[in-house]
């Protein structure tokens, strides 16, 4: 890989990392229908504020989320609601992956 490109891919790569767990998918997708504050998340998680909160920050630090506090209150919204249409893309790889795992045991059952 040249290394005029590589920034490119490490910063692309670090979005990804910050994404790359269930509850901060879940987040996202929330985040996606309406701006929501730590108490919020966490009780639809079922996790601790701790936890949440520290999700949060990571997609924060990775610039998929805005906050803005409000009272005693921090909400959060989604910075780049296109996000949302790379989420579509990969439901659309889980689609086409279990299409095929289908057709595959269609050919191999008896």
């Amino acid at each position: 890989m040249k290394s005029s490109i590589t920034p490119q891919y490490k910063a692309r790569a670090k979005i990804i990392k910050a994404m790359a767990h269930p509850s901060r998918l879940f987040i996202i997708e929330e985040l996606s229908k309406k701006e929501r504050c730590v108490g919020d998340l966490t009780e639809m998680i079922g996790a601790d504020a701790s936890t949440v909160s520290k999700h949060l920050s990571v997609l924060k630090n990775a610039g998929l989320l805005a906050d803005e506090k409000r009272g005693n209150s921090i909400f959060y919204s989604l910075r780049v609601p296109c996000i949302m249409q790379f989420i579509g893309c990969l439901e659309d790889v889980l689609f086409s992956n279990a299409k095929q795992h289908n057709e595959i045991l269609k050919c191999c059952k008896r």
